[in-house]
């Protein structure tokens, strides 16, 4: 049946094309006769060509799992309240994203740093290739500023990582032994002192076989909490097979990774000069503050690009 849909939804767009080229092309017709059709024609052409941008970016999502909403967590690297500002500032680049996507969010845990920034942040993402899209996105990401943190006002570089799982529908079987979790309950806490609830309603859980943690706090009830947790770990074994397996694929075949463990994906220059590059891509954008405000598109489409086209390069280890 999902088959099925896409290639409905194949056929639909091929439609859809089709007719706004016969549409447009008679307003080609007309404007070389002499007719005021300019502006219509203007309008029509770029009409076509973000809807044919939407369609490539769609065919290049067609993994198994691209179609679901996304599970991601981001950690800050060594480096204390730098890595942890920095963190929370690629918290708030994927919330306003997913803001521009017109996704919903929802933030499942969030522990606040011990004087700035945050020491981790799980939520998920919930819209149509929300998980083929913010995969592009999974790596380690640096960034290179001024301190706002040193007196003295020296340059830092700062590491955070960002995972990114498929949310699994209830449908998809992983066997999950009680006997091989622990659980553990705690009050929960915001930044600043907000929302702390007086009732141990946060919840962590730890699989004892894969060592996978995974904790929840958005909720105030703590039944809610360990539902929450529990999808986010059931991801997580889910992911952790298929690489497994791929691994094993990879090791017959000789196949590169993507994107190598302990390595950066991409560098957020602030100073002395102001440029993010995606070392993958080699994609270049100059206005940092736009794309730190969310606008990653360009990013992901390119990373897709070029991973279709099997001219995906390889991510840069720390301090090269």
């Amino acid at each position: 049946m999902q088959r099925r849909r896409r290639l409905e939804e194949d056929r639909d767009l091929a439609d859809s094309l089709r007719r706004r080229a016969e549409d447009l092309a008679v307003l080609v017709e007309w404007a070389e006769s002499g007719e005021p059709v300019a502006d219509d024609l203007a309008r029509g052409l770029d009409e076509l060509a973000a809807q044919v941008d939407a369609g490539e970016t769609k065919k290049m999502l067609g993994g198994e799992h691209d179609r679901k909403n996304a599970i991601v967590t981001i950690h800050p690297g060594a480096g204390g309240t730098e890595s942890q500002d920095w963190a929370e500032m690629l918290l708030r680049m994927y919330l306003r994203w997913t803001e521009r996507r017109g996704f919903k969010r929802e933030v499942l845990d969030l522990q606040p740093g011990d004087e700035a920034g945050i020491k981790s942040a799980t939520m998920t993402v919930l819209g149509e290739y929300a998980y083929g899209m913010l995969l592009a996105e999974a790596g380690v990401h640096r960034l290179v500023r001024i301190s706002p943190f040193d007196q003295a006002s020296r340059r830092h570089t700062s590491f955070a990582s960002v995972f990114v799982w498929p949310e699994l529908p209830e449908d998809v079987e992983v066997e999950i032994d009680d006997k091989d979790l622990r659980v553990d309950t705690y009050r929960s806490s915001g930044a600043g002192g907000q929302h702390v609830n007086v009732t141990d309603s946060a919840v962590r859980i730890t699989h004892i076989p894969s060592g996978i943690v995974v904790s929840s706090q958005n909720e105030r009830s703590q039944h809610r909490n360990r539902d929450s947790a529990m999808k986010v770990l059931r991801s997580r074994l889910f992911d952790l097979k298929m690489k497994e397996q791929q691994a094993k694929l990879d090791q017959l075949g000789g196949e590169k990774k993507d994107i190598a463990f302990g390595s950066q994906i991409r560098s957020y220059v602030l100073h002395p000069y102001q440029l993010i590059k995606d070392h993958r891509t080699k994609e270049e954008v100059g206005d940092v503050s736009r794309v730190l405000d969310g606008d990653i598109d360009g990013f992901i489409k390119t990373y897709l690009m070029r991973k279709a086209a099997g001219t995906l390069g390889q991510a840069v280890a720390d301090g090269d």
